[in-house]
């Protein structure tokens, strides 16, 4: 019976003294910003050089829309990927339903003759755009 009592002195001794190490706790910490940090998406412009034409009436537009880009040459890109102009209608329809967005943000450049912007714009009509807004620069 002593010999019992003795081994409970001994770990209330131990459990007195033990500190918590809080090594593994700011390594978690540190995973866990880094997780955060390269799974975040963010909302950017294509880096094109691209000359927006200007109106006074301009409205923000919804972060939420699939952009299509046309830069001064005529080439286009949805989301960053170039895109051939027989594939646009094809890949606006695939993104939308992938992306559950029906709004369409065409961001043309100012040099751009008038039928390819209102071709592009029909392309993603017929793919099935709800709304399809040009984005301009804001006064």
């Amino acid at each position: 019976m002593n010999r019992l009592f003795g081994r409970f002195e001994r770990d209330a001794r131990v459990r007195e003294g033990g500190e918590i190490n809080v090594s593994p706790l700011i390594d978690m910490t540190f995973l866990l910003l880094i997780f955060f940090m390269v799974t975040t998406t963010f909302v950017r412009d294509l880096q094109l050089d691209i000359e927006r034409p200007g109106a006074r009436t301009a409205e923000a537009a919804d972060q939420r829309s699939l952009r299509v880009t046309i830069d001064r040459r005529g080439a286009l890109y949805v989301d960053d990927r170039p895109v051939q102009p027989w594939m646009l209608q094809s890949q606006v329809r695939e993104r939308l339903q992938r992306a559950k967005v029906e709004t369409v943000l065409v961001i043309a450049d100012e040099g751009l003759p008038t039928r390819r912007l209102v071709d592009v714009v029909d392309q993603c009509r017929l793919a099935g755009a709800a709304n399809v807004g040009v984005a301009v620069q804001a006064p």
